[in-house]
């Protein structure tokens, strides 16, 4: 069995609060973001602060900070990995 790495479970983006970019690694929109977005030590969360490379998962979507944005890196349900 893999091992699971633990998650920060953080619930939907709330629009009010601070939240840095949510990206596809794959998306054409990853290469223009990455230029575009100075390199950040932390990514934003509804106003909290995760360190590079922490994952979150919000709702069903794992997350991994990636220099100041969130990268989609597959699902958060186990029995849909």
């Amino acid at each position: 069995m893999a091992e699971r790495i633990p998650v920060t479970h953080v619930g939907a983006p709330d629009p009010e609060s601070r939240n840095s970019p949510i990206i596809e690694e794959t998306s054409e929109e990853f290469e223009v973001i990455a230029q575009e977005a100075p390199e950040a030590p932390v990514c934003w969360f509804n106003g909290v602060s995760f360190t590079h490379a922490s994952y979150v998962c919000s709702g069903d979507e794992l997350l991994v900070c990636d220099h100041g944005s969130w990268v989609r890196m597959g699902s958060c349900d186990p029995d849909n990995p």
